[in-house]
């Protein structure tokens, strides 16, 4: 009596890939951090899971179910704003899929990520020469007018250690804007954190475990 109760009761509202999805980008993000620059095989493949699975969502966010549609939860600053202001009042309107504030940081999430990889995968064309974007950054290059000095990529055999990009310190400038990304990054999942357990609170609901089930009751 009491399971077809909660049955009733509670509803299916994330489907597998956005639950994956969220999941696998947690881990890869955290590995690609934790990794840094003594694991670099580690930290670069965990780089691609990242924008892997953040165009997956992208993707999804326009062809998938319902709840995982961003027509279905992006809004305005202003509807973010009020509920923001609810919260803090104890009088924030539930949402069954993603509330005003969670939506915006979704995008953010998703903005800084992407930044972050690409970032990342640009140093290593450019340092390197290697990685998705190697060819891409080679074309670039070669392009660049002689009299004023092409781009060159070089690396030490011997030790294995990146190369310096001589003509323009673009290698420098690519790896403050991804570090900055990458912090950035951390400090919208704090929020994001904070903002989950606000909103657990206010609702009383357990949303950190609707991510795992994909359920969530059917109201507050």
């Amino acid at each position: 009596m009491n399971t077809k109760e909660n049955t009733k009761q509670s509803v299916r509202v994330w489907d597998p890939i956005v639950r994956i999805g969220h999941w696998g980008i947690v881990i890869a993000f955290f590995t690609a951090y934790l990794s840094g620059d003594e694991f670099q095989g580690i930290h670069h493949w965990a780089g691609y899971s990242v924008a892997g699975l953040v165009m997956v969502r992208l993707l999804w966010g326009f062809v998938g179910t319902r709840h995982a549609r961003f027509s279905s939860f992006v809004t305005g600053p202003r509807a973010t704003f009020r509920y923001l202001s609810g919260l803090v009042s104890g009088k924030a309107e539930r949402h069954l899929g993603h509330n005003p504030a969670g939506a915006a940081m979704i995008i953010a999430l998703l903005l800084s990520l992407a930044a972050t990889t690409l970032s990342g995968m640009t140093l290593l064309a450019v340092e390197e020469g290697q990685g998705p974007l190697a060819g891409l950054v080679s074309t670039q290059q070669n392009t660049v007018d002689p009299d004023r000095g092409t781009a060159s990529i070089s690396r030490d055999d011997d030790d294995h250690e990146y190369g310096e990009h001589e003509s323009d310190g673009s290698g420098e400038i690519l790896e403050s804007v991804h570090s900055a990304f990458t912090y950035l990054t951390l400090a919208l999942v704090a929020l994001h954190i904070l903002g989950v357990l606000a909103s657990s609170f206010s609702h009383r609901e357990n949303l950190v475990r609707a991510m795992f089930t994909g359920q969530k009751k059917t109201s507050g």
